[in-house]
């Protein structure tokens, strides 16, 4: 039986390598400067309630959503595009997915259901941990809401992954509908495909969509932008196109003897919003407020408007912050959330860009070039117009972490990159342990932990821990770091090595407007971040309505899509 499973696979490789192969030799990637920027109007994406009315009172309501394939036209002159898309119906799906609006408080049921074909229309690879149908037929898929503080039957679980229909499912799969609670605290999340070994491909086929929980008696005082006009959802990406318009991505690995198609970082130059290459929105002059998710795998964008004009924060990730923060520009990581006011009536020019200047890899890698430094056109109206939206002095303060908690546990949490004998990535793992791995990390329901993220690699990688939220307390510079990784890789123990006599270096400081409450932050390469880590509701300190110890539990990883697909990902498993 052992000598026929490994034939399969033999078998499976060969065909792998050979339809690369082919997609190698047909496929022309499309020079980027041939397409003219700022010629597609911005779309608005289309907006589900996640609630319903009775008596005149909101409900909890039930949403079947589905994932098709389809063409999609991301710009004007390429040919439409083969995407993975959600929505209600096939015709009315989208790339990004419809914006949901859920209610705080209001239950939102969602059952998705997968309408995939048998073949994926991108290349993956079997060679890392992979979700894989029985048959090997279907294409798996499962829904993880980002930012979402939601029971773990609900939550997505790489495992929990599923075919056409239902047909095949993973070995974490519980349950066809997912309930989610919207009782945490208002804000932007997004939700996206979390298969095992694939969630890279999935994102990129188009598996993407924007989900905000409102909560209008606690933010209509503020004075933000609020109303479905000037209140938009950015959802923001990289893709390269072949000059059939279908999606580019390598299909040869960085190590091919190793892994036949997996690379490190995906990259593309085109840069997409809300499912068109590089957009223009034509704006009022009046302010703004922009909720922008960087749904790439791999690029961090370095945001600023070219006229000058500034952004003002009032959220980060899924929260908001205490008072509103005024930059010139900011750094975004996959998977982060800004949650931004621009007021345009500042303005003394007709039109406004949105750069970018973020290298990639970041923070060491290749700079911009001219294609991947444009991200969007402002086009802004003559008229001035009065303006009822404000920004207040003060937004929203929930309560800090106590910085006395002695009594919190500490954990160490080091990040670990692999190479070939050719100097070329392999794998990623976290504390130098493989996903499948028993957990180490074992919160208890409903406490407070400090955790010690130890970047021992060259690159950035963006931290995202499901359920849990997290104040970032400092980050400090690793002097004589490869010693200390020396001694790392010996042993994988950081009190073991002395990482106190290591942890002295330069400190650099958070950035204001990321001091508050995150699910996600930027771990420095050479660094130590401490983090205070809350596994309860952050408004109110209670405990979960759901059991949050149930299976399949939860997972911590790098949301660097191409690292979490090999393997930089760990369960999260909770005790009470």
């Amino acid at each position: 039986m052992v000598g026929k499973e490994k034939l399969v696979m033999i078998y499976f490789l060969i065909n792998i390598i050979l339809v690369n192969f082919a997609w190698a030799e047909e496929d022309e990637v499309i020079n980027p400067s041939k397409l003219e920027m700022f010629v597609d109007v911005l779309p608005d994406m289309p907006r589900i309630k996640g609630f319903d009315f009775a008596h005149d009172s909101p409900v909890p309501t039930n949403l079947n959503i589905g994932m098709y394939q389809k063409l999609w036209k991301f710009h004007r002159d390429l040919p439409a595009t083969p995407v993975f898309a959600y929505g209600t119906t096939k015709e009315n799906a989208t790339v990004p997915g419809p914006t949901i609006e859920a209610l705080h408080g209001i239950h939102t049921h969602i059952k998705w259901i997968n309408y995939l074909p048998s073949k994926h229309i991108l290349p993956w690879d079997p060679t890392i941990p992979t979700a894989t149908p029985h048959k090997r037929k279907g294409i798996p898929t499962v829904v993880h809401l980002h930012g979402g503080v939601d029971e773990p039957q609900s939550d997505g679980h790489s495992g929990a992954w599923f075919t056409a229909r239902f047909k095949d499912r993973g070995p974490s799969w519980t349950r066809k509908t997912y309930n989610y609670h919207n009782l945490q605290h208002p804000g932007t999340l997004w939700y996206h495909d979390h298969a095992m070994g694939l969630t890279r491909v999935n994102l990129l086929a188009g598996l993407v969509g924007a989900y905000v929980i409102r909560q209008p008696s606690l933010e209509r005082p503020l004075g933000l932008p609020y109303d479905e006009e000037f209140d938009r959802p950015l959802v923001v990406f990289d893709r390269s196109f072949n000059k059939d318009g279908s999606i580019y991505m390598d299909p040869k690995g960085n190590n091919p003897t190793i892994h036949p198609q997996w690379q490190p970082e995906y990259f593309g130059d085109a840069i997409v919003v809300n499912g068109k290459a590089w957009p223009y929105m034509t704006v009022r002059r009046r302010r703004y407020r922009f909720r922008i998710i960087n749904a790439s795998n791999a690029r961090f964008f370095n945001f600023s408007i070219d006229n000058g004009l500034k952004f003002v924060h009032v959220g980060s990730d899924t929260t908001y912050i205490e008072k509103p923060i005024t930059t010139s520009s900011f750094v975004l990581a996959p998977s982060e959330i800004a949650d931004v006011v621009v007021d345009f009536s500042k303005s003394k020019s007709k039109s406004a860009i949105l750069t970018n200047s973020a290298a990639y890899p970041y923070p060491s890698g290749d700079p911009v070039n001219a294609a991947n430094s444009k991200v969007m056109k402002f086009i802004i109206k003559s008229e001035h117009e009065a303006d009822t939206s404000t920004i207040p002095k003060k937004l929203i303060k929930y309560p800090p972490p106590s910085l006395s908690a002695t009594g919190a546990l500490t954990r160490h949490i080091a990040l670990y990159e692999y190479t070939s004998p050719i100097d070329e990535p392999t794998h990623l793992y976290i504390n130098g342990l493989s996903y499948e791995a028993p957990a180490t990390e074992t919160p208890k329901v409903g406490t407070t932990e400090i955790w010690n993220v130890i970047n021992l690699t060259e690159d950035n990688h963006p931290l995202h821990i499901h359920l849990g939220l997290f104040v970032v307390l400092d980050q400090t510079e690793l002097v004589d770091v490869d010693k200390f990784k020396e001694c790392m890789s010996k042993y994988n123990d950081a009190i073991k090595c002395g990482v106190h006599k290591y942890a002295v270096g330069r400190k650099t400081e958070v950035p204001a407007h990321e001091k508050g409450w995150k699910n996600v932050f930027k771990m420095m390469p050479g660094h130590i971040t401490k983090i205070h880590v809350r596994f309860s509701y952050i408004h109110s300190n209670e405990s979960y309505p759901f059991d949050a110890t149930a299976e399949p539990g939860y997972v911590y990883h790098c949301h660097i899509l191409d690292h979490e697909d090999n393997a930089m990902m760990r369960p999260l498993k909770f005790t009470h």
